[in-house]
């Protein structure tokens, strides 16, 4: 979570070094995601970006389509707008209320946000927001819709009415065993091809008295303790202890849902992602940078993506 614009351009470097394909942040409430992104972006960072995710009770639908189509004007290339509902007691903290149907919310959501980027009027009264009104033409690159995916269910509407499925802390053969069938059911009964698979991994490369596991807790202590995440993990066969979460940082490790240790077994747990389905594996070093701060964080993407790089023919054929 950047604090200043300039932060963020290190990061844009390494893709335009041709060590990633993408950049994606997550949402902050220090710098707001799509500020940070344009302001690379008119800094001379005309890269791919992503969103994973932003949370709907922050923006109206009509709000997340404008900020989505301009990032990809500004950027000059087709972005992925990551949409999630939110926590419920940070929805209730913004609305007042949670939403009665995080599914419904987020169907009403993505279905204004989709037909206002294809240039439609939209008129709907829904349960949860209304849309009357269409935003005024403009050419920009595509932008694709993702959905925050952890559980059957939202899988299942992801494959509805999405384009990217997201996941986060999602262990690979859960993704294999519960989530893609899931996906695959929902752009079934919608008549579409299944939406494309990206997969955060949180990563700790080797490096001297660097202890992983702490690492891995600073990435996902706030996720582990909520009910949404401990629902879905529990679902992968990986215990949450509330009172002991150093604990299960460690059967994260285990459990191949983090990547850790040399550049080599970093590697290896992002073909298991891509073995599993995942179409792309984002790399997400945010554990590093809050331990041991942003030239630990930058080093390990860069060492972790030149090897990639020397070995893409292996990988892409893992994608397979």
């Amino acid at each position: 979570m950047p604090t200043e614009g300039n932060q963020v351009l290190p990061f844009t470097d390494l893709i335009q070094e041709g060590l990633a394909e993408r950049l994606w942040t997550g949402q902050s409430l220090l710098l707001e995601p799509h500020t940070a992104l344009a302001h690379a972006a008119g800094a001379g960072a005309r890269v791919p970006f992503g969103t994973s995710v932003t949370l709907l009770p922050l923006r109206h639908p009509f709000q997340a389509a404008l900020q989505a189509r301009s990032l990809a004007a500004l950027s000059g290339h087709p972005y992925v707008a990551g949409l999630g509902a939110g926590a419920q007691p940070f929805v209730q903290a913004l609305r007042g209320r949670p939403y009665a149907g995080p599914l419904g919310a987020v169907r009403e959501y993505t279905t204004i946000v989709r037909r206002l980027l294809a240039g439609e009027t939209v008129d709907l009264t829904g349960d949860h927001y209304e849309m009357h009104g269409a935003l005024p033409p403009l050419e920009t690159p595509p932008v694709e819709l993702g959905l925050g995916v952890l559980r059957p269910r939202m899988a299942e509407l992801a494959g509805e009415v999405s384009d990217v499925a997201i996941t986060w802390l999602t262990p690979p053969s859960y993704l294999a065993r519960t989530l893609l069938p899931a996906l695959a059911r929902g752009a079934e009964r919608a008549g579409r091809p299944r939406p494309r698979v990206t997969a955060v991994v949180h990563v700790s490369l080797d490096a001297p008295r660097r202890d992983h596991a702490r690492v891995i807790l600073a990435a996902t202590h706030a996720h582990l303790r909520a009910p949404h995440y401990r629902a879905m993990l529990g679902l992968a066969g990986i215990e949450v202890n509330p009172d002991d979460l150093l604990a299960t940082a460690v059967r994260l490790i285990e459990s191949g849902t983090v990547a850790v240790g040399s550049v080599t077994e970093i590697l290896r747990t992002v073909r298991a992602y891509h073995a599993a389905g995942a179409d792309e594996v984002v790399l997400s070093t945010i554990g590093l940078h809050t331990v041991n701060g942003t030239d630990a964080s930058l080093a390990a993407l860069d060492a972790v993506g030149r090897a990639a790089r020397a070995e893409a023919p292996a990988l892409e054929e893992s994608r397979r």
